[in-house]
């Protein structure tokens, strides 16, 4: 078989979607696509699920424009990929408790998303995806950015892959817990009972792609095992600018009706508030996903391929190109 990231493999892949109606067009080098020919108002066939399924797993993010749907048709499209979540924070629906609301405007200013993050670390288990569809967009702002964190794992240099190889980082909800005043200390204890702080690999192993993906984020993260204070802080806050790279990423300006599907498991995201005082309104669906894997063993070197080529470093003392008398080193 092809490599993954192979021109041999793309052009397969293509081949494959143009067969069964379906357009997949990469949108950046690193993460991200465009599909075409899919109306989710109609149950896919298995064969063009299989398309959609590879394409997400493929690049990470995946857009689909014009999907005029109900929240029952959301929520079946996301159940072909797994058993649905209930978030036990966010404003679920009352008699759809997989389906959260996200209604900013004046009246209810945006808050806690405009931060790196991946959705609900603080779990054993994460969900692995994360369907959001645009209802309401403002005229301007409103878009929403994402990282890919397999491209910035593979962007580091091996000693670093070697220095994080095997750390583990603590998790803990706490965003939420300043929404628990005196009065819901019992709650508080018993959500942290339901959500015990996880310990998940700082280096996880994607269960389909096989890729290695840097799996810290500044919302959920507390600090990495067996580090002193000053230590974990220095190396999680230069973790964390990994996903601020801007080869890895992609940014989505949304429309009314744009469904935008994106893997939990190696992508970061981030919500721009530069909207207010407009309303922006979104419906949003989430898969279970599993526990979090490392790399086991001692290290070596990732050979799995991916998208994308990470600009190599350059050896102390050395330059490509010409020598110029002003360069300095």
């Amino acid at each position: 078989m092809p490599a993954a990231g192979s021109t041999a493999s793309r052009k397969a892949v293509e081949t494959a979607s143009a067969e069964r109606g379906i357009r997949v067009r990469p949108l950046n080098g690193f993460i991200g696509a465009e599909i075409e020919g899919v109306d989710l108002r109609q149950p896919l066939t298995r064969e063009q699920f299989q398309v959609v399924h590879d394409a997400f797993v493929r690049y990470e993010v995946i857009v689909m424009r014009g999907q005029d749907i109900t929240v029952d048709q959301q929520m079946a499209f996301g159940a072909l990929f797994g058993e649905l979540s209930i978030h036990p924070f966010s404003p679920n629906l009352a008699d759809k408790p997989e389906v959260i609301i996200l209604d900013y405007s004046k009246d209810n200013p945006p808050a806690l998303t405009d931060i790196w993050h991946v959705d609900e670390t603080f779990r054993e288990a994460p969900p692995m995806a994360t369907l959001l569809r645009a209802k309401v967009v403002p005229e301007t702002g409103g878009d929403t950015l994402f990282a890919s964190m397999s491209a910035a794992y593979r962007g580091l240099s091996e000693r670093m892959k070697q220095h994080v190889h095997g750390l583990e980082a603590l998790h803990d909800f706490k965003p939420w817990r300043p929404l628990f005043g005196h009065k819901d200390r019992a709650k508080l204890r018993a959500l942290e009972d339901e959500f015990p702080n996880p310990w998940h690999p700082v280096v996880r192993v994607h269960p389909v792609s096989g890729r290695r993906v840097l799996y810290v984020n500044q919302q959920f993260c507390v600090r990495i095992k067996d580090l002193k204070p000053d230590e974990s802080d220095a190396l999680l806050a230069f973790l964390y600018r990994q996903a601020t790279i801007p080869e890895y990423q992609l940014r989505v300006k949304w429309e009314p009706d744009m469904l935008v599907m994106w893997d939990n498991r190696s992508v970061q995201h981030y919500a721009v508030h530069d909207y207010y005082p407009a309303r922006r309104t979104m419906e949003r669906v989430t898969v279970k996903g599993d526990r979090p894997i490392g790399v086991g063993g001692p290290y070596a070197a990732d050979e799995v391929a991916a998208l994308g080529s990470v600009k190599p470093a350059i050896a102390d003392g050395t330059r490509p190109g010409p020598k110029r008398a002003f360069d300095r080193y």
